[in-house]
């Protein structure tokens, strides 16, 4: 079970439009792939970071199978960062 905080994010989140999330979240994967070498990295990372921890505040909410898709799609992102770092 969530913790209260946790609950309250989740809450506020679920009432965002999801078209806007995705778009957005998107649209920041593309800066961070566009953009100079560091600066990407950095922003993947900070991305990856938001993810992981909406993923953690949510895990229980999840069955395995989006569990594991969503952690899946962090490695990735994890991937790419590191990748645009180096």
């Amino acid at each position: 079970m969530p913790t209260r905080g946790a609950q309250v994010l989740l809450a506020r989140l679920s009432q965002l439009n999801p078209t806007t999330v995705f778009l957005t979240t998107g649209a920041l994967v593309l800066a961070g792939l566009l953009a100079p070498h560091p600066i990407g990295g950095i922003v993947l990372l900070l991305l990856a970071a938001c993810l992981a921890a909406l993923l953690s505040a949510g895990w229980s909410l999840g069955t395995p199978r989006t569990r594991a898709a969503r952690v899946l799609i962090l490695g990735v992102l994890v991937a790419l960062a590191i990748v645009r770092l180096t």
